[in-house]
Parts: C-alpha cells; structure tokens; sequence
C-alpha cells in the first residue's frame, strides 16, 4: 500500500522513538561512579542531616545560592573537573518516599538536559526497599528525559546513553532487578506518550491496528483486528455509529497475553481509542483543548502500552484488551443528535449529544469483555471534562462496582504515583440518563457529568466486577512536571501494569 508523504510508516514507526531509545539506554548499579567518563553526577541531599562526602559546599555556601534541599530543586556546581556536580533537593530523611525518589531523578535529568553520561548518588532510600528505590529512580531518569521529537528535524535534546546508580548499603543484586523493572515500565509508558502525542493524520485507526500487530511481535502478546464489515456483523453500533462521519474506517483491535504456567486469573482491559473527537456534529470550540483531542485515544494507548510490559515482567495472569478505535467527525454521513444506536448486546442508546462518544464505543468493549469471561474489567479513557473539572490536572477519577477491585486499582495508583480519587456511583443519578424513546441514552444532567458516564458504562458490565479511570485531566500537562514531561503523560500505563502482572481474581 502506497502512504501519503504526511503519514509515518508502522513498519519502521518512527512515531515510537522511545523503542530505539530505550533499548540504546545502559542503565546500571554500581559499586562506584566512574567519575572520568561522567558528564554530570547527581547526589541526593536532604534538609536535615549531614552533606554527603564529596559536596564542595557547606550548607550555608548552598543557602546563599538559593538551594535548601526542598523536594524537586537543584543547583548545579561547576568547577575545574569537566564532571559537573548537581546537587538534587530531596527534602526530610524521613519523609523519603518511593515517589520522592522518582522525582528526584527526573529533577536530576532536567538540570543537565545536554547529558547523555551520567550518575546518581542515593546516600539513603529511607524506609524503602531496594528494588522499589531502583525501579523509580530508573522511572525518573527516563520519563524526565522523555521528548518528543519524530517529526522534529533535529531533536531538542540527546538522548542518554549511560545511567549509572550508586546507593549506598543497598543489595547490589535487588537494586538491579528494580532498574530492570523500571526500564520495562518507563519503556511502557514512553510508548504510550509516543502514540498520544502523534498527529491524528500520522495515527488512524487502523495505523494503530499495525502498531499494535508490530509490538504484539516484539513483546509477545496476540493482536487481532477487526475492520468496518467485520464490526457490522459484530453488531459493534456504537463504534460504527461514532465512526459514520469518518473518511476512516474504524477499528476494534483485540489483545491477547498468556502466561507461561497456569493463569493466576484472567484480567479485561478495554481503552478508549478516539484517534481525533472534533465532537461531531457537537462541535468542539477551536481552543487549546480541541487540539489536544489528538490524545483521545490515551486510553487505548496505555492498554497497548502495558501490554509490552507484560512478558517482561513474568505476568502470572491471563490478559485481555480491546480497544476501541475511530475518529469523531462531522459530515453529511455523520450520527446526529436524536440517533439511536445499538450496543454489541441489543441495548439502544439514544444519542443527545455527540460529544458524548467515548462511552458508545466504550460500551461494545465492555460487553465483549463480559463475554470472553474475564474474572474483572479495568476501563481507561478520557471521558469527561467533568473529571477534569472537578480533580484537575494531577489527579484521575476512579469509580466501580467492585470495591476490592477499586482498592487494587488505588493501591496501584499510590505505588506508581499516579494519583487517582475514587467518587461515588451514585445510583440516585441513573434516572438522569433516562431515555423516551431508547434504553438509555448518552447524556446525563448538567452536573456530576463523570459520574453519569460512570452510570452509563456500569449498564454494560453486567455482574462482571468493573473498575473505570477517567483520565480526562491527566492525559497531559502543560509543562515539565517531576516525571510527567510536557504533552501526553502515559497515565494509567504503569497502574494497569502493577494491576495486571500479578492479578488474581475479585469479589
């Protein structure tokens, strides 16, 4: 098939850097820096406390520079050795955290950002483990490093070539396999802020579709794909009802990882792929949020993203992903206001805002995952800005059906520092998304909009336990921020990673 000159070519991907630049990266524990082939060594210092050996300065010559070891700052030492010196903020010994660590490195990366050798001095990991301690400093080095740059002529930044771990006392045998794990995960979630930050016209559906057959290959999980014909036999309506306005044909792409041994259980991701939502004939206002729809599809990148950390990590469950891909167009062929639509299943959905479309492709997904007899379903998707509006930037919205599976989630989030707040299903609102003329219908009232859509998607789980991220506000900063680079965040790729690799079967 002959591509446009405006495309990228799955075959090569240039759209996914983060793949050559991770496996180009040599991260190690050492037992000491090798100071002569460094370009710039970073060391830890706390509030309290002595100055590590080898600081040139006391902590009153740091003060005058401005620098008092908050969490997060840095001061750069230069002098006559060609090694530069950077001291890193990392705030009370005790208050050392396995967040604080990964920040702190990511702080260290941004400070030297011409870099490509470099070291890390850990004086003390507190009260965390040493694998921990690894994993996310190795996560902080490489998402704080993370650019990009493939449609850049020339990039930004180099890319690193070396990064070298010193921590003192700390068993030299765990602290690698926590690098090791930290360079599958940050890998992971780079591949996911790769595929958010593409251009829609570089990315379709079914661009995404070979993406996912080519990383299938690689990581060693199972890819099927199914086009437009396939999903109209499928009875998929509402991925097919939101794809009508597109002069590209959808996507539902299908994942598949199975364990060496037997499954400890068998988890469902279902992601939410809108590769661009203009809104349809719900028109989004041109502002900076209309251009930032090319993320839509953040969900079904972290699902995919996760599942090429699988393998790596020795997953001990059976999981499954389906992602649901298309574009949200206006046109002449385009579902309008009043539509009716009909899910994978039979329920009718009424369409009074098509805006509201990421919970129609979203409820084929869940009912698919229903029906392959998952033990559990974790959605992700940028859902509402209702989510946004009420957590803001940092923080995800979580709701379910099943609270032990809420709780794992959550736990998962706390350990990857991807913060997200559970809000209540509250069922006192499902009338809100009553329909006259269908079963339901896509759109609740005007307040507590994540949780209607929270409602709306519940009705397609079945008993089935469920748990739903709405990422909405975390898909993205709009600036540096610890380990969460400027543009697509990856968010949910790690959670659904730490859910997933060792997932056992809920109430």
């Amino acid at each position: 098939m002959t591509r446009s000159p405006n495309k990228l070519i799955p075959a090569e991907f240039s759209a996914i850097p983060s793949l050559a630049a991770s496996d180009a990266v040599g991260v190690t524990a050492v037992d000491e820096l090798g100071a002569g082939a460094l370009e710039a060594i970073g060391v830890l210092v706390h509030s309290d406390g002595d100055l590590p050996d080898g600081v040139p300065l006391d902590r009153a010559a740091l003060g005058r520079a401005g620098f008092e070891a908050k969490p997060g700052t840095t001061l750069v030492l230069a002098g006559a050795e060609p090694t530069l010196l950077v001291v890193i903020g990392a705030g009370a010994v005790d208050d050392l955290s396995e967040a604080g660590l990964r920040d702190a490195a990511a702080a260290f990366v941004r400070a030297v950002p011409k870099a490509t050798r470099i070291g890390l001095r850990v004086t003390t990991i507190g009260t965390v483990d040493a694998t921990s301690a690894a994993r996310a400093l190795t996560e902080g080095a490489l998402l704080g490093r993370y650019r990009y740059d493939a449609l850049k002529a020339t990039a930004r930044e180099p890319k690193l070539a070396t990064v070298e771990l010193l921590l003192d006392g700390v068993d030299a045998a765990a602290a690698s396999d926590g690098i090791a794990q930290g360079i599958v995960t940050a890998r992971a979630t780079a591949i996911a802020r790769d595929l958010a930050n593409t251009p829609p016209s570089h990315l379709t559906a079914s661009d995404l579709a070979d993406v996912a057959t080519i990383l299938g290959g690689r990581f060693g999980f199972d890819v099927e794909a199914f086009d437009k014909q396939e999903l109209i036999e499928m009875g998929c309506g509402g991925l097919l009802g939101v794809n009508a306005g597109s002069a590209e044909e959808p996507r539902l792409v299908v994942l598949r990882y199975t364990p060496a041994g037997e499954p400890s259980g068998h988890l469902g991701l279902v992601g939410k792929g809108i590769m661009y939502d203009s809104g349809g004939i719900s028109l989004k206002p041109s502002d900076p949020m209309h251009l930032l729809m090319k993320m839509d599809m953040g969900g079904a990148a972290s699902v995919l993203a996760a599942f090429t950390a699988l393998r790596d990590l020795g997953a001990t469950a059976a999981v499954s992903g389906w992602l649901l891909c298309t574009d949200n167009m206006p046109s002449g062929s385009a579902y309008k206001l009043g539509d009716v639509l009909t899910a994978r299943g039979g329920k009718t959905v009424e369409v009074k805002n098509t805006d509201a479309e990421g919970r129609l492709v979203m409820m084929d997904g869940l009912v698919l995952a229903t029906e392959a007899g998952v033990d559990a379903i974790i959605d992700i998707a940028t859902l509402t800005g209702a989510a946004l509006m009420a957590l803001g930037p940092s923080t995800a919205a979580l709701f379910g059906t099943s609270q032990p599976l809420v709780d794992r989630v959550k736990a998962a989030a706390d350990a990857t520092d991807e913060p997200a707040w559970q809000l209540p299903l509250e069922r006192k609102y499902r009338k809100q998304l009553d329909s006259d003329i269908a079963d339901i219908s896509n759109l609740g009232g005007a307040s507590a909009g994540a949780a209607t859509a929270g409602l709306f998607l519940s009705e397609f789980v079945g008993d089935t336990p469920w748990a739903h991220l709405d990422i909405a506000g975390t898909m993205q900063s709009d600036a540096d921020d610890s380990w969460r680079s400027k543009g697509a965040t990856g968010y949910g790729t790690r959670i659904l990673i730490e859910v997933a690799r060792g997932f056992t079967p809920v109430a």
